[in-house]
């Protein structure tokens, strides 16, 4: 009878026992640990945006911050949608102009100009300069003076030699010092070629200053005249 009595208390014992342990998947206290985790959220969501105070651990007063003062700080600021990331970077540094000759342009400089130029800038600035070219209808060629003198041009086209190559006859006497005194008073080729010919050249020769007798005088040579004719 002793033994059947101990049994009997020993399992009502147990039965209690049995009943006060927690769940093992429920917050001690809380209920569902995942509502409660879903509550707290929402507390201080709330808190934060309206900038009042809650309580933290062990009823610890906490100053809760509003989102204003959280932009200010810089904290929690994202990228508006649409700004281009290079707002996000730092402008590139000048380019240094060159300290012996700053007068130098820097067009030819990428970076100096991708620096301060835009597709629409340099657009604008195009068409400003359209907008000021100027263009000069071309007019008729005066008529040359008669008086004028010899024309040289009409003469490289029709001389029936080239430089160097002899077609008339020249005096003995025309000697190479002769050649480089006389020539030395013209002040270039184009000058000596229409003294010759206004003093009888080609056929004749008083200064000597075409002592081998292509008639080109001082070395004068017709060849441009006749590249810019195409012959």
């Amino acid at each position: 009878m002793t033994k059947v009595s101990f049994l009997v208390v020993a399992i009502v014992a147990l039965a209690a026992c049995e009943g006060s342990v927690p769940e093992s998947n429920r917050g001690v206290g809380f209920g569902d640990p995942v509502e409660f985790e879903l509550q707290r959220a929402r507390r201080e969501a709330a808190l934060q945006g309206s900038g009042s105070t809650t309580f933290g651990p062990a009823g610890n007063r906490v100053q809760a911050i509003s989102s204003s003062e959280l932009s200010a700080a810089g904290i929690g600021q994202s990228q508006p949608v649409g700004q281009p990331l290079s707002a996000l970077r730092p402008a590139p540094a000048a380019t240094p102009v060159n300290p012996n000759n700053p007068s130098i342009s820097d067009e030819q400089d990428f970076g100096a100009v991708s620096s301060r130029e835009t597709i629409e800038s340099d657009a604008q600035r195009r068409a400003a300069q359209a907008a000021a070219r100027e263009v000069i209808q071309p007019t008729a060629i005066p008529d040359r003076p008669a008086d004028a003198g010899p024309n040289i041009v009409e003469y490289a086209l029709n001389a029936p030699n080239r430089l160097g190559q002899e077609w008339y006859s020249r005096s003995l006497l025309s000697g190479q010092g002769r050649f480089q005194r006389n020539c030395a008073g013209y002040n270039s080729p184009d000058a000596a070629q229409r003294d010759f010919l206004a003093r009888g050249g080609p056929d004749r020769d008083p200064r000597g200053i075409d002592p081998d007798g292509d008639g080109f005088a001082c070395g004068w040579d017709p060849a441009p005249f006749l590249l810019a004719a195409g012959r």
